[in-house]
């Protein structure tokens, strides 16, 4: 099933999770052993990120084929332009074909560890429209039934982007090279959501915009994970953190809360679903969808 048609008969908020693929074999070892809780939690798809440059692409499709081949759950594979040429990118999307995965996430990616700017792969791309046409484009070079295609929106403007207005024209140069789902980059405070969607909307932009959440699990990681992103954290939930600092039990039954009041509230004003970032774990996650749903 494609991204796009889970989001068309509204009968239902769709859920999905995220997971990353591991850099170790322990890693990879502790995501097995977790995937069958997190499937049994019965999101409608996952999706899986990806490691630029080699690092951890061919675990990225081992996993997302694990879950759809194995335990016969949809997922889609992150896709990114980083390190790519325009044949390699042919290249992973036909082991995607061959490995039964119908669904994308569309990214321009991060420039690699070590890097301040992102530099344009040699006969590559350096905008996420211009990878959304390469995929189109490959659909019909191979007479292919078309991808589901889902990308990135910021409801608190990408950190390189020089003006929301202008991040979201960008956004909106992605869904007219041909991508049908928006997932947001992770916020802790809905406003920033609802801002961006009334603003997404007089763009022009009606396709289902999702927002995605991350549960706080320790000060110490929500502090490198907004740092990177340019998330920022509300005064109230910082102050109730910083009493946190040093009790990772504590800083979890904090972001469990966060993201059960975040989450309830979307799904009372309608959104067509939640993505959520869940970090490899799953206990959390367990905590957060029996609050949601709880009679």
């Amino acid at each position: 099933m494609l991204m796009q048609d889970f989001y068309k008969d509204g009968r239902k908020q769709i859920i999905s999770f995220e997971i990353f693929p591991p850099k170790t074999n322990k890693g990879m070892e502790n995501l097995q052993s977790v995937l069958p809780d997190l499937i049994s939690l019965k999101p409608d798809f996952m999706t899986v990120t990806y490691g630029a440059l080699g690092s951890t692409r061919d675990t990225t499709l081992e996993i997302a084929s694990l879950i759809k081949n194995k335990y016969k759950m949809e997922t889609a594979c992150h896709l990114t332009c980083v390190g790519s040429s325009r044949k390699e990118l042919d290249d992973i999307l036909k082991r995607l074909v061959d490995s039964n995965i119908r669904n994308i996430v569309a990214l321009r990616g991060d420039p690699p560890k070590g890097e301040t700017k992102f530099l344009t792969p040699q006969d590559g791309y350096s905008h996420a429209h211009q990878l959304v046409e390469h995929i189109r484009e490959f659909e019909k070079k191979q007479g292919l039934e078309p991808f589901g295609l889902a990308v990135a929106g910021y409801p608190e403007k990408h950190l390189e982007a020089k003006s929301m207005e202008n991040d979201i024209s960008n956004l909106k140069n992605k869904i007219e090279a041909g991508a049908e789902v928006i997932i947001t980059q992770l916020f802790f405070d809905n406003a920033f959501y609802f801002k961006f969607l009334d603003k997404v909307r007089q763009a022009g932009i009606n396709v289902p915009i999702i927002p995605g959440l991350m549960p706080v699990l320790s000060v110490t990681q929500i502090q490198r994970i907004t740092s990177m992103c340019g998330s920022s954290i509300p005064r109230k939930l910082q102050a109730e953190l910083d009493l946190a600092i040093d009790d990772d039990d504590k800083a979890h039954q904090i972001g469990v809360e966060q993201c059960v009041n975040q989450a309830k509230e979307l799904l009372k004003h309608g959104v067509e679903g939640i993505h959520f970032y869940v970090l490899n774990k799953s206990t959390h996650i367990r905590q957060i969808m029996e609050s949601i749903y709880k009679e």
